[in-house]
């Protein structure tokens, strides 16, 4: 048996395609208000948003080190090689570090752990080539590193609807917020250094989605390029901005598109949309 891929549920992978390429998938946990779940297995899109719109508190906690060490021995049990275990940014969550001494506890030299340093589905274009090397016969060490050139060379650019759930997240000040919304400034942000950060201020959503296909187009280049969209709770909005990107980038390989958890979600709330970009 090759080498097998695990990620976690961060990467919020469309459905299906964690079975379809192999990959196994963690979950981190969600707490809403007094009620505690997994992340897209018992909580999933549609009530993260509900509790946000209902201004419940909604918190994310990393999955623990005995999770994944349960998870690696079951993998090596039955016969995989290794394990390249591809995580959100630790400037995001702690499930990197859970990863990392899980593996240190069932053995370095037979798990290797990769902080993507971004999430969605720049972790998601990481994990899936990683697992696409591994079904090639690649070993350990060149599968991490698939891992690792995949998610660097990945763009992850998100418009908001509100900066309300920024606020709170204490991402940006109540001042701020204030003017913000009183100005209909509907922020941008990207994913640098493994943190989501502001980008620019764009008035209206209609610039805001324009602002990120173009965002996208030069991210890509002129060559050959795979992309997804991430959104919460607005599908039509979403598959507005996959057919924008796929008229703008006829060389793409096609638009995926997911909704998000709770890790990005409840800073930003329903109604963010979000682009990644992955040049070929």
């Amino acid at each position: 048996m090759s080498v097998v891929v695990v990620t976690d549920s961060t990467a919020h992978l469309p459905e299906g395609f964690a079975a379809r390429h192999s990959v196994r998938v963690i979950p981190l946990h969600v707490v809403m208000d007094d009620r505690t779940g997994l992340d897209g297995i018992d909580i999933g899109p549609m009530q993260l948003a509900s509790a946000l719109s209902q201004r419940q508190v909604v918190t994310t906690s990393r999955p623990s080190p005995h999770e994944f060490a349960t998870v690696y021995r079951e993998l090596l049990d039955a016969g995989a090689s290794g394990v390249v275990s591809v995580h959100l940014s630790r400037h995001l969550s702690g499930t990197w570090d859970s990863a990392r001494l899980a593996a240190e506890e069932v053995g370095p030299d037979k798990v290797r752990v990769v902080d993507s340093r971004t999430t969605g589905m720049g972790l998601g274009f990481a994990a899936l080539r990683a697992a696409a090397a591994a079904a090639d016969g690649a070993k350990g060490l060149d599968v991490e590193a698939e891992a690792v050139t995949t998610a660097a060379r990945a763009k992850t650019y998100f418009m908001v609807e509100t900066l309300e759930y920024l606020r709170r997240g204490g991402r940006i000040g109540a001042a701020a917020a204030l003017v913000g919304t009183a100005l209909a400034v509907k922020p941008v942000l990207h994913v640098a250094d493994g943190r989501i950060m502001p980008l620019e201020k764009v008035r209206t959503a209609s610039r805001a989605m324009a602002r990120l296909v173009d965002l996208a187009a030069d991210s890509a280049g002129s060559g050959p390029v795979s992309l997804a969209v991430h959104h919460l709770a607005a599908p039509d909005r979403a598959a507005e901005l996959a057919t924008r990107l796929e008229e703008r980038l006829p060389r793409s390989s096609g638009c995926v598109v997911s909704e998000l958890g709770a890790v990005i979600g409840a800073h930003t709330g329903p109604g963010v949309l979000g682009v990644v970009v992955l040049p070929d």
